[in-house]
């Protein structure tokens, strides 16, 4: 494409060929279509590149970047450099995008100049897609600086983001001093200068699996938290309490993760996803009645 694009949607991928397909089919569905897709392969060695590649090859908007692997601060920062819009639609390479997305997001910040960057409320699904639960995210800045002020970086949700890239990129960008929780510590430091909100609408199904990020790193996360967010008290002329109450991803045992999971592929009637779950929750507590009572549920299917 000559000509700027509206957007630039920026995803960051390490690994991802389970459901990158899945992803990519979402955002090029969008209803707004002035966008270049933006997908930085982390070093990947399973399929990702060639996934991108072929997609490539069938549309022009998709622009795919390989780098070595050097984490998800540095693809973030690889996207962010290369993209050619003003605003930047982040997103993850595991989740599902509703199709107006990008026009609700695109409309809401040309009639909020002061917004700096916009989330949305999302669909919680299961790795087989099966729908958990809505989120419930607070819409005004002064609820999600006060939320994510406590650590929960849950309160303006990255996979659902756009953001301003001048601004961004004035604040730093993204900083590897809190991996893991970078996209926490950049927004704070975008809210210092601008105002955040998230919009009413789902508009990502956003994919829960062992995989995950806030799975599998949230002790370091919780570890980076406190410092992290007494910088944020600091800059902002504040004392910070004596004593931080920190929020972050549950620690929710796996076995009754797995549970909650049968029940809800089972309402889905996604007997297949169910009967994986049964599986890992057995594994997780092969002692467990309850375990056992989902699995033979999961069995019968239903």
């Amino acid at each position: 494409m000559s000509t700027t694009p509206l957007v630039s949607i920026v995803i960051g991928a390490y690994n991802a060929e389970r459901y990158l397909a899945q992803t990519l089919d979402s955002l090029l569905a969008q209803t707004m279509r002035d966008f270049e897709l933006i997908v930085v392969d982390d070093g990947s060695e399973d399929r990702t590149f060639e996934i991108l590649k072929e997609y490539e090859n069938r549309d022009p908007r998709m622009r795919p970047l390989r780098i070595p692997h050097g984490g998800i601060v540095d693809a973030a920062n690889a996207g962010l450099d290369a993209a050619r819009a003003e605003l930047i639609a982040r997103a993850d390479a595991d989740d599902i995008h509703m199709p107006e997305r990008l026009q609700k997001q695109v409309h809401y910040l040309e009639a909020h100049p002061e917004v700096v960057a916009v989330g949305s409320r999302m669909q919680m699904i299961e790795p087989y897609g099966s729908p958990l639960r809505d989120s419930d995210h607070k819409l005004a800045h002064e609820e999600i600086e006060a939320a994510l002020l406590t650590a929960d970086g849950w309160a303006l949700p990255q996979p659902a983001a756009m953001l301003r890239k001048s601004v961004a990129m004035k604040v730093g960008a993204y900083r590897k001093d809190y991996l893991w929780s970078e996209d926490l510590d950049l927004f704070l430091r975008m809210a210092e200068i601008g105002r955040l909100a998230n919009l009413p609408d789902v508009l990502v199904q956003y994919r829960i699996h062992p995989n995950s990020t806030n799975w599998k790193k949230r002790d370091i996360q919780m570890a980076n938290k406190p410092k992290l967010i007494r910088e944020a008290y600091e800059r902002r002329g504040k004392i910070p309490p004596a004593q931080l109450q920190l929020n972050g991803p549950s620690d929710q045992p796996a076995a009754e993760r797995y549970r909650f999971w049968i029940w809800c592929a089972l309402k889905d009637q996604n007997i297949y996803g169910a009967r994986r779950h049964a599986v890992s929750a057995l594994r997780a507590a092969p002692l467990s009645t309850a375990s056992w009572k989902a699995a033979y549920c999961a069995l019968r299917g239903y």
